[in-house]
């Protein structure tokens, strides 16, 4: 994170910057409360990954058109799209230190926003006039759809496997990631080795990315992450950290485990008992692991591409994921 804040972001302040433009020049809706309703979380401090992943992936194929910025706002626009259906499904309160949208311009305007957003995407799509790219935004659409569901569905299962955990982060986050450096190859016109290891590099950054964000619920703050903590637990949401320490505690401190997770009031001080036994059975020791494995197949991936500032920048970001605090 150190390597790509002092030095990454130097790099890339131009592209952050156009990115920013396209955002805004691209949302252009007929109704005011819609500009709003997106503005406010698209632009409350949003780290713009998923659209810079792109950008950068299209240049280290050699792009050299100027559709780059104005394609990469697809996958902010469908990841906004998720965070406003996502905040109405948890009833979360707080999304990036901000009230969630919906509690401010209400659920219907919330749920239709987010839909107006994903329109949006697939117009943006067509342009390119290339059918393999709109239909590769539409699949991702579905998994992300399908990721939210079957998340739903385990709410509160407590003997969640972590095949399933790791099927649900690979649809609702992981293809989104891989679909922004997938997109970035296909727009360059990149040959199917070097589509098929951005793609490798995107799935397995996303596959970290989710671990790293589950961990922070555990490690984190609510200023610094600027969601309350343990909102993932007390939404009934069984991350790696817990998934792990249940199959390996004793049987004691499994039922206060289990007595703490069923409980969505929990104390503070009920919080903190369930941190110590992810601790003690290693619970977040594994997940770092697993996502420190993760990291290492994406830099892996795209290994074979030959060296320039782009590919740099892809690593940077690649240790950025893992180490990130918020």
């Amino acid at each position: 994170m150190t390597d790509f804040i002092k030095d990454g972001l130097a790099l890339v302040e131009d592209d952050l910057a156009g990115i920013e433009i396209a955002l805004e020049q691209n949302l252009t809706p007929y109704l005011e409360v819609v500009r709003k309703t997106a503005r406010h979380i698209m632009f409350s401090g949003g780290k713009r990954l998923r659209p810079l992943l792109m950008v950068l992936s299209a240049r280290i194929c050699g792009y050299k058109g100027d559709y780059d910025k104005t394609f990469s706002v697809i996958f902010e626009y469908l990841h906004t799209a998720s965070l406003l259906h996502d905040d109405l499904v948890d009833e979360a309160t707080v999304r990036r230190g901000k009230p969630v949208a919906n509690s401010i311009y209400g659920n219907s305007i919330a749920v239709l926003v987010g839909d107006f957003l994903l329109a949006r995407v697939l117009s943006i799509a067509s342009r390119t006039g290339r059918m393999r790219i709109i239909k590769a935004i539409a699949e991702i659409t579905e998994n992300m759809s399908q990721g939210e569901i079957h998340q739903l569905i385990n709410k509160g299962k407590l003997d969640l496997s972590e095949e399933e955990y790791m099927e649900v982060i690979r649809r609702k986050t992981a293809v989104l990631i891989e679909g922004a450096c997938r997109t970035g190859a296909i727009i360059a016109g990149a040959s199917e080795k070097k589509e098929k290891a951005l793609a490798g590099y995107g799935l397995n950054i996303g596959l970290a990315f989710q671990m790293a964000d589950d961990l922070l619920d555990y490690i984190s703050d609510t200023k610094v992450l600027g969601k309350e903590i343990g909102a993932d637990l007390k939404e009934g949401k069984l991350t790696l950290p817990v998934i792990h320490a249940l199959q390996n505690t004793e049987p004691q401190d499994r039922a206060l485990m289990e007595k703490i997770i069923t409980n969505d009031n929990f104390s503070n001080q009920d919080f903190k008992k369930l941190k110590d036994l992810l601790k003690t059975y290693k619970g977040l020791d594994y997940t770092r692991s697993r996502a420190k494995f993760h990291i290492k197949a994406a830099i892996d991936s795209i290994a074979p591409i030959g060296n320039s500032q782009s590919k740099d920048l892809l690593l940077m970001l690649a240790e950025y994921v893992l180490t990130r605090k918020m």
